[in-house]
């Protein structure tokens, strides 16, 4: 028998049956054999060694993609374990999944890892990496498995989960040795363990096993591989980098917020700086939605349990809700971790035609949703958070054309804040979405690819990975050191609308159902701003800065010109900050600098007599001296401008539109 295999250029060629995929990239060309590292067939990743059972689509893998990387990282975690079970005697292991940039692996050990300890199992690893042991597979009947892991609480458990193989009798559990140690996995792995180019470990910390605080705490170990020692080394120089940037860490250096532990985990509280920041941001949101066309509504905080088991958040989103409070002679309310079904509400409030549609629904709605202790960080994943929602509802004949508006918006936005690299996924019906009214998910899906391709945005497309109840574009930026964020989406939602009885009445005085666009062109602001403190480092350009100017006296006697020049820089619409303190010029000056004001004005003697400044922008290695008033306000008030318009006129300070 043969079977027939598609190459990614669209040839056909024939191979024997269980030919092994490196056998079939050896034919294609020896140097793409020394580079692979993994194959793929019919979309399933399979080990070089293993033979092919079956025709379809072929391709080699190798390390310069997401999914050869992938193999790398799960390899290298696969060693992690072997590394640790040699060197701590007792301890055991549970999983070690590739991460974005890297890998993990929790373990039971008797004490926390220290960083000797990691010192050591590196060492270790690059001990097993120098001897290169082969990677073999293996399949085996879950008796057999569970045989295999007694020792092993984590591995038993995983095993006991695996329903048997109905395909292959005795087949139901892969494991993966090398030498002398054996892991459960799927795979695939690297061919050897020599094949890992370049790894280190990074840290350590506590996790609980499945994620559960009421399970096992286990020590996780985090770890990083790569495909050469230079792209290491270029990655840990950007995690130097991002910690630089960590927004936790500048939100306290620039007192823009905290956590207070008397809130809880996942709660934030701005301080003055951080909620002028806010408010900037906040404000542009709606200057935004109002020139996109949104009407803006407010809606409460909370809602009857009956609104979500109709929304169907209580029977799919339950793990993310607090708990319902009973209110009301027993009747249950919860707290929104959503706003979109108060948006409905708003539409059915009265009879829809086709006249009045698109409605465009737009709020800053705060809302609430649990998330497990261990995967809140800082404002990037908080409990309580605010959402700059919009829902669309809108005819089929109009979905293009409100699509094509929204990715204006969102481009628009983030291009606003200044990312410049932008890129999207389109995610498209997963394999387990309701059937029904499958002729409205392909129409979704064409329309949101047809308003992509048209934007100009590159774009890939994410099969399956959409929502049970629509399609959607995830929105990407990547920040100035490189790292990738998603920030807004614009999600077609064909669920709710037919839940909540949605209709609007079409020409001819029939009843039509309405597309819904759910779109967050921040996400949550608590996590764009997380965002954008790292992006610019907190040095925010000087639309954003909370504070624009800190003008600073020489001396006590020159405190009334500074103030007169504050109320001249407030007038042109700027935020002026005077520091009157006792502290030397230099310490005022170290200390505006230090919080990344974009402007100090420094005025002594001279300044006063001939109405001038010394003006020195963050980054500039000194001021400028004998800077006229005047001249001083026009440039920073044309600095200030916010996009998309005109500066503040410096005598009015009235924004130009």
């Amino acid at each position: 028998m043969s079977l027939e295999l598609r190459y990614p250029d669209g040839t056909v060629f024939e191979h024997p049956d269980g030919v092994t995929g490196l056998e079939v990239a050896e034919s294609i060309g020896p140097g793409l054999a020394r580079s692979a590292v993994a194959v793929k067939l019919n979309g399933d990743l399979r080990d070089l060694s293993r033979p092919l059972d079956e025709s379809g689509d072929f391709a080699v893998v190798t390390l310069d993609s997401e999914e050869g990387l992938d193999v790398l990282r799960h390899s290298s975690a696969h060693v992690l374990a072997q590394a640790v079970l040699d060197l701590f005697e007792g301890s055991t292991f549970a999983i070690g999944p590739a991460i974005d940039n890297g890998f993990y692996y929790d373990f039971k050990v008797d004490e926390p890892f220290t960083p000797d300890d990691l010192d050591r199992i590196e060492a270790r690893m690059k001990e097993i990496i120098s001897q290169d042991q082969p990677f073999e597979r293996e399949a085996l009947s879950r008796s057999d498995a569970l045989a295999m892991f007694g020792a092993h609480p984590f591995k038993t458990e995983i095993i006991e989960s695996v329903e048997p193989s109905e395909v292959t009798p005795g087949e139901d559990v892969t494991v993966y040795r090398n030498i002398d140690f054996v892991d459960l996995c799927r795979g695939p792995h690297l061919p050897s363990t020599g094949r890992i180019p370049s790894v280190k470990l990074l840290r350590s910390s506590g996790a609980y096993w499945r994620g559960d605080e009421k399970r096992d705490q286990l020590q996780r170990i985090y770890g990083t591989a790569w495909p050469s020692p230079k792209e290491l080394d270029a990655y840990l120089t950007q995690l130097e980098e991002a910690e630089k940037r960590d927004h936790r860490r500048l939100g306290a250096e620039l007192d823009l917020f905290s956590f207070p532990p008397e809130l809880g985990s996942g709660l934030v509280v701005w301080h003055p700086k951080g909620g002028m920041l806010r408010k900037i941001v906040e404000d542009h949101s709606r200057e935004l939605h109002q020139r996109f066309g949104f009407d803006f509504v407010f809606t409460p905080h909370l809602a009857k349990s009956d609104l979500w088991w109709t929304s169907g958040h209580l029977d799919y989103y339950a793990e993310y809700m607090f708990p319902g409070m009973e209110l009301d002679n027993e009747q249950e309310y919860r707290v929104k971790p959503m706003n979109c079904p108060f948006h409905i509400l708003v539409y059915k409030s009265r009879p829809r035609s086709y006249r009045d549609l698109p409605v465009r629904l737009s709020e800053l709605g705060a809302v609430y949703r649990y998330e497990k202790s261990g995967v809140v960080h800082g404002l990037l994943r908080a409990r309580g958070f605010t959402q700059d929602d919009s829902h669309t509802f809108c005819t089929g004949g109009q979905l293009g054309s409100e699509l094509a508006l929204h990715l204006d918006f969102v481009l628009t936005w983030l291009r606003d804040a200044g990312f410049s690299e932008i890129e999207a996924d389109l995610s498209t019906q997963p394999e387990k979405a309701p059937v029904g009214e499958q002729d409205r998910w392909d129409f979704a899906e064409k329309t949101l690819a047809k308003a992509l391709e048209d934007s100009g945005v590159s774009f890939r497309i994410a099969p399956g990975e959409g929502a049970f109840y629509g399609p959607k574009i995830d929105m990407h930026v990547k920040d100035a050191i490189g790292r990738r964020w998603q920030l807004s989406t614009i999600q077609l939602d064909l669920i709710l609308p037919e839940r909540f009885g949605l209709e609007y009445t079409a020409a001819g005085n029939v009843s039509e159902r309405p597309y819904m666009i759910h779109c967050a062109k921040a996400g949550s602001l608590e996590r764009f701003m997380g965002v954008l403190i790292e992006h610019h480092a907190g040095a925010f350009p000087m639309w954003l800065a909370p504070v624009q100017v800190s003008v600073v006296p020489v001396a006590d006697r020159h405190h009334e010109y500074a103030n007169q020049i504050a109320e001249r820089l407030r007038d042109a619409g700027l935020r002026v900050e005077v520091d009157d303190s006792d502290d030397t010029v230099g310490e005022k000056i170290r200390k505006a600098l230090t919080h990344k004001h974009p402007a100090v004005m420094v005025v002594g003697d001279d300044d006063v007599s001939s109405s001038t400044v010394g003006l020195r922008l963050y980054g500039e290695e000194r001021d400028t001296r004998g800077v006229p008033l005047i001249e001083a306000t026009n440039r920073l008030a044309t600095m200030a401008a916010k996009p998309g318009g005109r500066p503040p006129d410096p005598r009015t300070g009235v924004l130009g539109s």
